[in-house]
């Protein structure tokens, strides 16, 4: 049985037009970037001494709907492992690409034994694919 899906998805816009664009549509819909000052990966490693190669460009960010998440985390705190949601962005071959690990149903439900959550969290990930074609 496969346990995710890696949802992927590429375009020619630039790395950080996609970024304020995907934003731009979390924001409309209530979730926002909840890492923005540490979601660029080569700023995140230099501030720990790390050196990386000038094109390595990679964007980790956090989506979250802070009211959503502070009212399921109250619920049961069993699903906080599962509730992160990152966006991973970068470039390759002068295109951007957007990559996204989404869950499956008997995954949540087996290490969680929640199926409300299980609901919640497919809204969450159609949330969040639709901004991403949104940003596209």
């Amino acid at each position: 049985m496969q346990w995710a899906e890696l949802y992927q998805k590429e375009t020619d816009k630039p790395l950080i037009q996609f970024v304020a664009d995907l934003k731009s549509a979390a924001g409309s819909r209530g979730f926002s970037i909840h890492n923005e000052s540490g979601m660029n990966m080569a700023n995140s490693f230099g501030a720990h001494g790390v050196e990386v190669a000038q094109w390595f460009d990679l964007h980790m960010i956090q989506i979250c709907k802070p009211e959503k998440a502070a009212a399921s985390l109250q619920a049961n705190p069993e699903r906080a492992p599962l509730m992160p949601k990152f966006v991973m962005i970068f470039s390759r071959d002068g295109r951007t690409q957007v990559r996204f690990l989404v869950y499956n149903r008997p995954m949540i439900e087996t290490l969680v034994g929640d199926p409300a959550f299980a609901d919640s969290l497919a809204e969450s990930y159609a949330a969040i694919k639709t901004m991403i074609e949104a940003a596209l």
